[in-house]
């Protein structure tokens, strides 16, 4: 499971202000706690800067890099931005995102082949956004043929089926999740990943909708996430139905997924130690020691038996 920490993006309070500013001490800590916290990669974002984004990319980039030994993700609408940061990035670089859209593919896959990045490969093509679980799936087929027609490695790629709200339709969350399986078991050594946060958008008690979802997510074999590493209830479901699934222990039924997140997001106030109530199934094992000793302790990636960077190969130490 390779954690991807969200935190440095422009959007945020207090983020925006420490880039324009170019606070270096504020920055540095936000990349040094989400390494502590368990992640193997730091996204960057300074979109909102503007016309400033790109300068203030290159910026935090080299000073990330120069305070952490961890694999940077360029996060970025723009491929100009991608193309000029890209040549600045130590080892193996991530790049978020590549999309099926004409356009936007062919002003990235040159950058991509010249710097053999990994890449996030958001669902999207010239009709826009995915609606049902075969649009996931169709695009995610277009785009992993014609990135390894062009040379990019299945194992570099890492598809994105798109996570939106179930706040405006239940079944969004049944659809991403078939979408995952599917992709999964349909391209072997391809990656599944997503922006775990946009499934609760619109709803209350937002971060048990998404520990419940990363849950499911996971089950389907997703195995690559977006989050906040620095939430430790999310870091201990994360770890318990890692766990879980190693040893075969976890089952999950498909049914009402959609309608039973809504409850979590509407009704429900806490969350049972075990972390499956209302999910048809169980974690069985350590799990649940595990995930109460978190809230004692710093999370380590040896939890994950994970094993550290390896120079610049950037060994990511997926189990």
């Amino acid at each position: 499971m390779v954690i991807v920490g969200e935190r440095i993006n422009s959007s945020r309070k207090g983020i925006e202000p420490a880039l324009r500013n170019r606070n270096a001490g504020f920055i540095t800590k936000e990349a040094r706690d989400q390494v502590e916290a368990g992640a193997h990669v730091i996204d960057v974002n300074t979109a909102t800067l503007m016309d400033g984004e790109i300068e203030s990319l290159k910026w935090a980039v080299q000073l990330i890099q120069d305070s952490s030994d961890v694999t940077i993700c360029i996060d970025s609408p723009n491929p100009a931005a991608v193309e000029e940061v890209l040549p600045l990035c130590r080892g193996k670089a991530m790049v978020n995102s590549i999309t099926a859209e004409t356009e936007r593919y062919a002003k990235l896959i040159g950058s991509i082949q010249q710097y053999k990045s990994n890449l996030v490969g958001l669902c999207m093509d010239d009709r826009g956004m995915p609606d049902t679980a075969e649009d996931r799936i169709r695009i995610a087929s277009d785009l992993i043929g014609k990135l390894t027609k062009d040379g990019v490695p299945i194992g570099d790629i890492y598809i994105d089926p798109v996570v939106t709200p179930v706040s405006t339709d239940t079944r969004y969350g049944v659809a991403v999740l078939d979408a995952i399986e599917a992709i999964m078991k349909g391209f072997p050594g391809v990656h599944t990943i997503c922006g775990l946060s946009n499934v609760s958008f619109g709803l209350p008690n937002r971060k048990l909708v998404n520990q419940m979802f990363l849950v499911m997510a996971m089950t389907k074999g997703l195995d690559a996430v977006i989050l906040d590493p620095c939430d430790k209830r999310i870091m201990a479901n994360l770890i318990t139905t890692h766990h879980g699934i190693q040893g075969g222990e976890v089952r999950l039924s498909r049914e009402r997924l959609g309608s039973q997140l809504l409850s979590y997001g509407g009704t429900h106030g806490g969350l049972k130690r075990d972390c499956t109530h209302g999910t048809e199934g169980k974690l069985q094992g350590g799990g649940a020691a595990y995930a109460g000793s978190l809230g004692r302790r710093a999370i380590s990636t040896r939890d994950f038996g994970w094993k550290p960077h390896s120079g610049n190969e950037r060994d990511w130490g997926e189990v």
